[in-house]
């Protein structure tokens, strides 16, 4: 999952709390992977279930700051992996993933008509000056991330095998964040360079 908390840190926080609060989020997801493998998807999930609100806990402890996103994740884990749990089936923690990027796919979506100003704009307001138009388009490059990605996790899981799918939530998920960040950074500095072209014909 892209960690949105990580992307809309306020500059004046210290780099090295911004590293490991993204440390941080990844950790029970690596402690999943050693958990399945060391026995079965039941007692990861029980791992996970225990590992994910130690975690918040530390972030609120290092931040003083609830990070809503991470919450919502570790609810997520609760109430589906209690599932997973009370009727042996896994189904219910595979459709964690898919449930809450689209749920952020919604929020994003919604966000447009309330409000004055997208998600994606309040996150990254203070680090590009783009016009309302241009936060609207980039708001819906979120939108589609997080319906692709839901998309392609639960793809995964039915498609392949379990432990495929287990593997893929760390390795898998974060390839495609990193893929893109990238197309998110490119696409930026393109829409700057055209600002400031733009700003520049019209001052002279």
């Amino acid at each position: 999952m892209l960690n949105l908390r990580y992307h809309s840190q306020p500059a004046a926080l210290p780099r090295c709390q911004s590293t490991m609060q993204l440390l941080l989020d990844y950790i029970p997801i690596v402690i999943f992977i050693v958990a399945y493998f060391y026995r079965d998807i039941f007692y990861a999930t029980g791992v996970l279930m225990i590992a994910m609100p130690i975690v918040f806990l530390l972030q609120w402890v290092i931040t003083r700051k609830l990070n809503r996103i991470y919450g919502a994740s570790t609810l997520l884990v609760l109430v589906l992996g209690g599932f997973t749990l009370a009727f042996r089936n896994p189904t219910f923690l595979y459709w964690k993933p898919t449930v809450l990027n689209w749920a952020f796919a919604a929020a994003f979506l919604g966000s447009q008509w309330i409000g004055s100003k997208t998600f994606v704009e309040r996150m990254l307001g203070n680090a590009a000056d783009l016009k309302h138009e241009q936060w609207l388009r980039l708001n819906q490059i979120w939108i589609a991330f997080f319906v692709f990605v839901g998309a392609v996790n639960i793809y995964v899981a039915y498609t392949f095998s379990e432990a495929f799918w287990v593997k893929f939530k760390l390795f898998g998920m974060l390839g495609i964040t990193l893929v893109f960040v990238i197309i998110q950074s490119i696409w930026l500095t393109l829409v700057a360079q055209k600002n400031e072209s733009a700003s520049g014909d019209s001052e002279a």
